[in-house]
Protein backbone atom coordinates (compact mmCIF):
# COMPACT_ATOMS: atom_id res chain seq x y z
CA UNK A 1 0.00 0.00 0.00
CA UNK A 2 1.64 3.20 -1.21
CA UNK A 3 0.56 6.40 0.51
CA UNK A 4 2.55 9.49 -0.36
CA UNK A 5 2.34 11.76 2.66
CA UNK A 6 3.97 14.60 0.69
CA UNK A 7 1.38 14.45 -2.09
CA UNK A 8 -1.21 17.25 -2.48
CA UNK A 9 -3.83 14.51 -2.88
CA UNK A 10 -5.59 13.92 0.51
CA UNK A 11 -4.48 10.73 2.26
CA UNK A 12 -8.03 9.43 2.60
CA UNK A 13 -8.42 9.74 -1.18
CA UNK A 14 -5.13 7.92 -1.84
CA UNK A 15 -6.25 5.11 0.44
CA UNK A 16 -9.69 5.09 -1.16
CA UNK A 17 -8.13 4.83 -4.62
CA UNK A 18 -5.88 1.97 -3.50
CA UNK A 19 -8.87 0.10 -2.07
CA UNK A 20 -10.87 0.55 -5.30
CA UNK A 21 -7.92 -0.87 -7.23
CA UNK A 22 -7.84 -3.92 -4.98
CA UNK A 23 -11.54 -4.48 -5.60
CA UNK A 24 -11.45 -3.90 -9.35
CA UNK A 25 -8.39 -6.14 -9.77
CA UNK A 26 -10.17 -8.94 -7.91
CA UNK A 27 -7.85 -9.00 -4.90
CA UNK A 28 -10.91 -8.23 -2.77
CA UNK A 29 -13.76 -10.11 -4.46
CA UNK A 30 -17.53 -9.60 -4.15
CA UNK A 31 -18.76 -10.77 -0.73
CA UNK A 32 -15.21 -10.79 0.69
CA UNK A 33 -14.78 -9.24 4.10
CA UNK A 34 -12.13 -6.51 4.02
CA UNK A 35 -9.66 -5.92 6.88
CA UNK A 36 -10.86 -4.01 9.92
CA UNK A 37 -9.98 -0.37 10.56
CA UNK A 38 -7.38 -1.51 13.12
CA UNK A 39 -5.79 -3.85 10.60
CA UNK A 40 -5.69 -1.14 7.92
CA UNK A 41 -4.11 1.22 10.47
CA UNK A 42 -1.32 -1.29 11.09
CA UNK A 43 -0.84 -1.91 7.36
CA UNK A 44 -0.79 1.76 6.30
CA UNK A 45 0.20 3.84 9.30
CA UNK A 46 -2.82 6.06 8.64
CA UNK A 47 -5.11 7.50 11.27
CA UNK A 48 -8.40 5.79 12.01
CA UNK A 49 -10.38 8.85 10.88
CA UNK A 50 -8.61 8.77 7.49
CA UNK A 51 -9.42 5.11 6.93
CA UNK A 52 -12.99 5.52 8.18
CA UNK A 53 -13.63 8.41 5.78
CA UNK A 54 -12.34 6.42 2.78
CA UNK A 55 -14.41 3.35 3.67
CA UNK A 56 -17.54 5.42 4.21
CA UNK A 57 -17.08 7.04 0.80
CA UNK A 58 -16.89 3.60 -0.81
CA UNK A 59 -19.99 2.48 1.05
CA UNK A 60 -21.84 5.47 -0.41
CA UNK A 61 -20.45 4.70 -3.89
CA UNK A 62 -21.58 1.08 -3.67
CA UNK A 63 -18.22 -0.66 -3.49
CA UNK A 64 -18.68 -1.74 0.13
CA UNK A 65 -21.48 -2.57 2.53
CA UNK A 66 -21.42 -2.67 6.32
CA UNK A 67 -23.03 -5.60 8.12
CA UNK A 68 -23.84 -5.04 11.74
CA UNK A 69 -21.45 -6.94 14.06
CA UNK A 70 -19.94 -8.80 11.09
CA UNK A 71 -17.76 -6.17 9.38
CA UNK A 72 -17.46 -4.51 5.99
CA UNK A 73 -17.88 -6.51 2.79
CA UNK A 74 -17.24 -5.99 -0.91
CA UNK A 75 -20.28 -5.58 -3.14
CA UNK A 76 -20.54 -5.47 -6.91
CA UNK A 77 -20.42 -1.73 -7.62
CA UNK A 78 -23.24 -0.48 -9.81
CA UNK A 79 -22.35 0.78 -13.25
CA UNK A 80 -22.50 4.54 -13.23
CA UNK A 81 -21.69 5.19 -16.87
CA UNK A 82 -24.57 6.20 -19.06
CA UNK A 83 -26.75 7.94 -16.53
CA UNK A 84 -26.03 11.44 -17.84
CA UNK A 85 -24.98 13.25 -20.98
CA UNK A 86 -21.62 14.34 -19.58
CA UNK A 87 -18.20 14.04 -21.22
CA UNK A 88 -15.06 14.31 -19.10
CA UNK A 89 -12.01 16.06 -20.52
CA UNK A 90 -8.59 15.76 -18.89
CA UNK A 91 -6.10 18.38 -20.09
CA UNK A 92 -2.63 19.49 -19.00
CA UNK A 93 -3.32 23.16 -18.27
CA UNK A 94 -6.62 24.89 -18.94
CA UNK A 95 -5.07 28.34 -18.40
CA UNK A 96 -2.41 28.44 -21.09
CA UNK A 97 -0.87 26.68 -24.05
CA UNK A 98 -3.28 25.43 -26.69
CA UNK A 99 -5.83 23.93 -24.27
CA UNK A 100 -8.36 26.80 -24.61
CA UNK A 101 -8.55 26.35 -28.40
CA UNK A 102 -8.78 22.57 -28.05
CA UNK A 103 -11.57 22.87 -25.49
CA UNK A 104 -13.47 25.23 -27.75
CA UNK A 105 -13.42 22.65 -30.55
CA UNK A 106 -14.46 19.79 -28.28
CA UNK A 107 -17.04 21.92 -26.46
CA UNK A 108 -18.68 23.18 -29.67
CA UNK A 109 -19.08 19.63 -30.95
CA UNK A 110 -20.41 18.38 -27.60
CA UNK A 111 -22.95 21.20 -27.37
CA UNK A 112 -24.15 20.56 -30.91
CA UNK A 113 -24.95 16.99 -29.86
CA UNK A 114 -26.58 17.99 -26.54
CA UNK A 115 -23.73 16.90 -24.31
CA UNK A 116 -22.14 18.78 -21.44
CA UNK A 117 -18.49 18.60 -20.46
CA UNK A 118 -16.56 18.53 -17.20
CA UNK A 119 -13.05 19.98 -17.51
CA UNK A 120 -10.30 18.63 -15.29
CA UNK A 121 -6.83 20.13 -15.08
CA UNK A 122 -4.03 17.63 -14.40
CA UNK A 123 -1.00 19.97 -14.43
CA UNK A 124 0.55 17.12 -16.45
CA UNK A 125 0.84 15.09 -13.22
CA UNK A 126 -0.25 11.47 -12.84
CA UNK A 127 -1.41 12.03 -9.25
CA UNK A 128 -3.81 14.78 -10.29
CA UNK A 129 -5.00 12.81 -13.31
CA UNK A 130 -5.69 9.84 -11.04
CA UNK A 131 -7.68 12.05 -8.66
CA UNK A 132 -9.82 13.42 -11.50
CA UNK A 133 -10.23 9.97 -13.06
CA UNK A 134 -12.00 8.74 -9.96
CA UNK A 135 -14.02 11.95 -9.69
CA UNK A 136 -15.23 11.66 -13.28
CA UNK A 137 -16.20 8.03 -12.81
CA UNK A 138 -18.19 9.02 -9.75
CA UNK A 139 -19.98 11.67 -11.85
CA UNK A 140 -21.13 8.98 -14.26
CA UNK A 141 -19.50 10.38 -17.39
CA UNK A 142 -20.39 8.71 -20.67
CA UNK A 143 -16.96 9.16 -22.21
CA UNK A 144 -13.50 10.65 -21.73
CA UNK A 145 -11.11 12.73 -23.80
CA UNK A 146 -7.68 12.32 -22.26
CA UNK A 147 -4.40 14.15 -22.85
CA UNK A 148 -1.88 11.64 -21.45
CA UNK A 149 0.29 13.00 -18.68
CA UNK A 150 4.07 13.32 -18.60
CA UNK A 151 4.19 10.01 -16.75
CA UNK A 152 5.16 6.48 -17.75
CA UNK A 153 3.25 4.33 -20.22
CA UNK A 154 2.32 2.08 -17.32
CA UNK A 155 0.78 4.87 -15.26
CA UNK A 156 -1.18 6.37 -18.14
CA UNK A 157 -2.39 2.87 -19.01
CA UNK A 158 -3.65 2.43 -15.46
CA UNK A 159 -5.96 5.40 -15.93
CA UNK A 160 -7.29 4.03 -19.23
CA UNK A 161 -7.89 0.64 -17.62
CA UNK A 162 -9.92 2.25 -14.85
CA UNK A 163 -12.30 3.72 -17.43
CA UNK A 164 -12.43 0.49 -19.41
CA UNK A 165 -13.51 -1.49 -16.37
CA UNK A 166 -16.57 0.73 -16.28
CA UNK A 167 -17.12 0.49 -20.07
CA UNK A 168 -16.42 4.21 -20.48
CA UNK A 169 -14.93 4.88 -23.94
CA UNK A 170 -11.76 6.99 -24.16
CA UNK A 171 -10.09 8.99 -26.91
CA UNK A 172 -6.52 10.17 -26.29
CA UNK A 173 -5.34 13.42 -27.86
CA UNK A 174 -2.08 15.25 -28.55
CA UNK A 175 0.13 12.44 -27.23
CA UNK A 176 0.06 8.72 -27.78
CA UNK A 177 0.55 5.96 -25.22
CA UNK A 178 2.89 3.54 -27.05
CA UNK A 179 1.60 -0.01 -27.35
CA UNK A 180 -1.87 0.80 -26.01
CA UNK A 181 -4.92 0.16 -28.20
CA UNK A 182 -7.13 3.22 -27.90
CA UNK A 183 -8.69 5.74 -30.28
CA UNK A 184 -6.34 8.69 -30.65
CA UNK A 185 -5.87 11.99 -32.45
CA UNK A 186 -2.51 13.69 -32.78
CA UNK A 187 -0.79 16.01 -35.20
CA UNK A 188 2.23 15.16 -37.34
CA UNK A 189 4.91 16.25 -34.88
CA UNK A 190 7.69 14.54 -36.84
CA UNK A 191 6.90 16.38 -40.07
CA UNK A 192 6.33 19.69 -38.30
CA UNK A 193 9.79 19.62 -36.69
CA UNK A 194 11.29 18.39 -39.96
CA UNK A 195 9.86 21.43 -41.75
CA UNK A 196 11.06 23.84 -39.06
CA UNK A 197 14.59 22.48 -39.13
CA UNK A 198 14.64 22.40 -42.93
CA UNK A 199 13.52 26.04 -42.98
CA UNK A 200 16.48 27.01 -40.79
CA UNK A 201 18.84 25.04 -43.03
CA UNK A 202 17.43 26.72 -46.14
CA UNK A 203 18.15 30.07 -44.47
CA UNK A 204 21.80 29.01 -44.16
CA UNK A 205 21.97 27.58 -40.62
CA UNK A 206 23.99 24.41 -40.05
CA UNK A 207 24.65 24.69 -36.32
CA UNK A 208 21.16 24.29 -34.89
CA UNK A 209 20.39 23.60 -31.23
CA UNK A 210 17.16 22.05 -29.97
CA UNK A 211 15.58 21.96 -26.52
CA UNK A 212 12.51 19.99 -25.45
CA UNK A 213 11.24 17.26 -23.15
CA UNK A 214 11.67 13.62 -24.09
CA UNK A 215 9.12 12.68 -21.44
CA UNK A 216 6.19 12.92 -23.86
CA UNK A 217 5.62 11.31 -27.24
CA UNK A 218 4.87 14.53 -29.15
CA UNK A 219 8.21 16.15 -28.33
CA UNK A 220 10.09 12.89 -28.87
CA UNK A 221 8.65 12.84 -32.39
CA UNK A 222 9.75 16.44 -32.87
CA UNK A 223 13.28 15.48 -31.88
CA UNK A 224 13.26 12.72 -34.48
CA UNK A 225 12.02 15.16 -37.14
CA UNK A 226 14.86 17.53 -36.27
CA UNK A 227 17.43 14.75 -36.58
CA UNK A 228 16.01 13.53 -39.88
CA UNK A 229 16.14 17.01 -41.41
CA UNK A 230 19.80 17.37 -40.45
CA UNK A 231 20.57 13.92 -41.83
CA UNK A 232 18.76 14.58 -45.13
CA UNK A 233 20.82 17.75 -45.59
CA UNK A 234 24.08 15.95 -44.74
CA UNK A 235 24.60 17.93 -41.54
CA UNK A 236 26.19 15.89 -38.73
CA UNK A 237 24.10 15.53 -35.58
CA UNK A 238 25.92 17.18 -32.68
CA UNK A 239 24.73 15.71 -29.37
CA UNK A 240 26.01 18.79 -27.50
CA UNK A 241 23.37 20.87 -29.31
CA UNK A 242 20.51 18.62 -28.15
CA UNK A 243 19.38 19.89 -24.75
CA UNK A 244 16.62 17.64 -23.45
CA UNK A 245 15.01 16.88 -20.13
CA UNK A 246 12.76 14.23 -18.63
CA UNK A 247 10.07 16.34 -17.02
CA UNK A 248 6.81 18.15 -17.67
CA UNK A 249 6.79 21.84 -18.58
CA UNK A 250 7.64 23.94 -15.53
CA UNK A 251 8.35 27.58 -16.29
CA UNK A 252 10.95 28.09 -13.55
CA UNK A 253 12.89 25.05 -14.73
CA UNK A 254 12.89 26.25 -18.32
CA UNK A 255 14.22 29.61 -17.22
CA UNK A 256 17.29 27.74 -16.01
CA UNK A 257 17.51 25.69 -19.23
CA UNK A 258 17.30 28.90 -21.25
CA UNK A 259 20.17 30.46 -19.31
CA UNK A 260 22.27 27.34 -19.82
CA UNK A 261 21.53 27.18 -23.54
CA UNK A 262 22.22 30.85 -24.16
CA UNK A 263 25.46 30.69 -22.18
CA UNK A 264 26.74 28.41 -24.97
CA UNK A 265 25.51 30.57 -27.85
CA UNK A 266 28.89 30.48 -29.58
CA UNK A 267 28.15 26.83 -30.49
CA UNK A 268 25.06 27.51 -32.62
CA UNK A 269 23.33 30.11 -34.77
CA UNK A 270 19.71 28.94 -34.34
CA UNK A 271 17.47 27.22 -31.80
CA UNK A 272 14.52 24.89 -32.30
CA UNK A 273 12.30 25.24 -29.22
CA UNK A 274 10.07 22.25 -28.48
CA UNK A 275 7.06 24.53 -28.02
CA UNK A 276 6.13 28.19 -28.29
CA UNK A 277 6.04 28.44 -24.50
CA UNK A 278 9.69 27.36 -24.36
CA UNK A 279 10.55 29.78 -27.18
CA UNK A 280 9.00 32.74 -25.39
CA UNK A 281 10.92 31.88 -22.21
CA UNK A 282 14.17 31.74 -24.18
CA UNK A 283 13.32 35.11 -25.73
CA UNK A 284 12.73 36.64 -22.29
CA UNK A 285 16.04 35.34 -20.94
CA UNK A 286 17.88 36.37 -24.12
CA UNK A 287 16.50 39.90 -23.79
CA UNK A 288 17.74 40.08 -20.20
CA UNK A 289 21.20 38.92 -21.36
CA UNK A 290 21.33 41.46 -24.17
CA UNK A 291 21.03 38.79 -26.88
CA UNK A 292 18.86 39.82 -29.83
CA UNK A 293 16.52 37.44 -31.65
CA UNK A 294 16.82 37.09 -34.59
CA UNK A 295 19.77 39.46 -35.09
CA UNK A 296 22.14 37.44 -32.87
CA UNK A 297 20.39 34.06 -32.79
CA UNK A 298 17.49 32.77 -34.88
CA UNK A 299 14.76 30.75 -33.21
CA UNK A 300 11.63 28.77 -34.10
CA UNK A 301 8.87 27.42 -31.88
CA UNK A 302 5.99 24.99 -32.14
CA UNK A 303 2.18 25.25 -31.61
CA UNK A 304 1.39 28.73 -33.04
CA UNK A 305 -0.11 30.02 -29.80
CA UNK A 306 -2.36 33.08 -30.06
CA UNK A 307 0.25 34.94 -28.02
CA UNK A 308 2.14 35.66 -31.23
CA UNK A 309 -0.33 38.48 -31.95
CA UNK A 310 0.75 40.47 -28.90
CA UNK A 311 4.28 39.25 -28.11
CA UNK A 312 7.18 41.41 -29.36
CA UNK A 313 8.78 38.34 -30.96
CA UNK A 314 7.22 37.47 -34.33
CA UNK A 315 7.89 33.75 -33.93
CA UNK A 316 8.30 31.35 -36.82
CA UNK A 317 6.49 28.22 -35.70
CA UNK A 318 4.26 25.32 -36.67
CA UNK A 319 0.51 25.75 -36.61
CA UNK A 320 -1.35 22.74 -35.26
CA UNK A 321 -5.06 22.35 -36.07
CA UNK A 322 -5.95 22.41 -32.38
CA UNK A 323 -9.62 23.35 -32.76
CA UNK A 324 -10.07 20.54 -35.27
CA UNK A 325 -8.31 18.11 -32.92
CA UNK A 326 -10.85 18.84 -30.21
CA UNK A 327 -13.73 18.65 -32.64
CA UNK A 328 -12.66 15.34 -34.21
CA UNK A 329 -11.87 13.77 -30.84
CA UNK A 330 -15.40 14.54 -29.68
CA UNK A 331 -16.90 13.14 -32.90
CA UNK A 332 -15.09 9.83 -32.45
CA UNK A 333 -16.02 9.65 -28.78
CA UNK A 334 -19.71 10.30 -29.46
CA UNK A 335 -19.71 7.58 -32.13
CA UNK A 336 -18.27 5.16 -29.55
CA UNK A 337 -20.90 6.21 -27.03
CA UNK A 338 -23.62 5.60 -29.63
CA UNK A 339 -22.34 2.05 -30.01
CA UNK A 340 -20.97 2.39 -33.51
CA UNK A 341 -18.59 -0.49 -34.18
CA UNK A 342 -15.46 0.44 -36.09
CA UNK A 343 -11.76 -0.31 -35.99
CA UNK A 344 -9.57 1.79 -33.75
CA UNK A 345 -8.99 5.23 -35.16
CA UNK A 346 -5.50 6.69 -34.86
CA UNK A 347 -5.82 9.97 -36.73
CA UNK A 348 -2.83 12.20 -37.48
CA UNK A 349 -3.76 15.75 -38.49
CA UNK A 350 -1.40 17.76 -40.67
CA UNK A 351 0.45 20.78 -39.32
CA UNK A 352 1.66 23.84 -41.24
CA UNK A 353 4.85 25.89 -41.14
CA UNK A 354 4.19 29.56 -40.30
CA UNK A 355 7.08 31.83 -41.28
CA UNK A 356 7.34 35.10 -39.38
CA UNK A 357 10.29 37.21 -38.29
CA UNK A 358 12.39 35.19 -35.83
CA UNK A 359 14.83 33.78 -38.41
CA UNK A 360 17.62 35.50 -40.30
CA UNK A 361 20.49 33.98 -42.29
CA UNK A 362 23.55 33.51 -40.04
CA UNK A 363 25.49 36.06 -42.04
CA UNK A 364 23.03 38.71 -40.91
CA UNK A 365 23.10 37.52 -37.29
CA UNK A 366 26.46 38.97 -36.45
Amino acid sequence: MLIDKNSPIPQYFQFQTWLVDQIEQGIFKPNDKIPTEDEFMQMSGLARSTIRQAIQNLVVQGYLTRKRRLGTFVTIPPSVSGRSNIIGILVHDIRSGYAPEFLRGAGDEASKNHYSIILSNTDDLFSRAEFHTNRLIDHGVKGIIFMPTAASVEKNSQLLERFRRRSIPVVTVDRIIPGVKVDSITTDNFFGAYELTSHLIQEGHTRIAITLSTRVSSEMQRLEGYKKALSDHNIPIDSTLIITNQERFIETHYLQYAKFILSQREKFTAIVAGSDRIAYIIYTVADEMGIRIPEDISMVGYDDLVLHNTHPLALTTVHQPIYEMGQEAMKILLDRIDGKDFELKNIVLQSKLIVRGSVLPPGKST
